[in-house]
């Protein structure tokens, strides 16, 4: 797998909606939240092109974290609001959105990661695309499919992944200002303080 970089890679947010995320229970919810708001800002911080979609917001889905749109307000404006289908990656809408981003590196998170990450991360993997999903910053309904999911992806070539890793891997270089900025939020709002 080649390293991921500010240069080579784009950032999939996928169904973060206050409804769904209700749903997550193998991991705490405010430990999601948080990794999902790290990992918007650091697209932000490096400029990464992004992709936000959500899918029937008017629903008990509801709508997308409001953290989104404050943090990332044209990806948050451009989002694909997809009508009902399931796999984020038979949008047509949203695969073009990742097309134009002309990036063949993928940092995917989704809700849940048994429903909403697991088939777009194999169909980019198939088609070409390396993938690194965000473990911590998705989640699921149970256990067993959250582990389920992470097999069927692993097996089929998806890396996975943690948000500090992935900031890490993004950053390179912690002197640089943006690896500054990185490792300050990674250790105001991602690890747990230091002693």
């Amino acid at each position: 797998m080649n390293t991921f970089s500010s240069e080579n890679s784009a950032l999939l947010l996928i169904d973060h909606q206050v409804g769904t995320m209700k749903l997550i229970k193998n991991i705490p919810l405010d430990r999601v939240r948080t990794n999902t708001i790290a990992l918007a800002k650091t697209a932000e911080i490096l400029n990464l092109p992004v992709v936000l979609t959500s899918s029937q917001e008017q629903n008990a889905q509801g709508p997308l974290m409001p953290e989104l749109e404050e943090i990332l307000p044209d990806a948050f404006a451009a989002r694909i609001k997809r009508a009902g289908i399931v796999n984020a990656w038979a949008d047509l809408a949203f695969k073009s959105a990742v097309e134009r981003t002309g990036r063949k590196n993928l940092i995917m998170a989704g809700v849940t990661t048994d429903v909403c990450l697991v088939y777009p991360s194999i169909n980019a993997v198939e088609e070409g695309y390396s993938v690194q999903a965000v473990m911590d910053a998705s989640g699921s309904p149970h256990n067993v499919s959250e582990e389920m999911s992470r097999r069927r992806m692993e097996k089929a070539g998806v890396v996975l992944t943690a948000t500090n890793t992935m900031m890490a891997e993004l950053a390179a270089d912690w002197s640089r200002p943006e690896g500054s900025a990185l490792l300050q939020i990674l250790f105001q709002d991602v690890l747990p303080p230091i002693q």
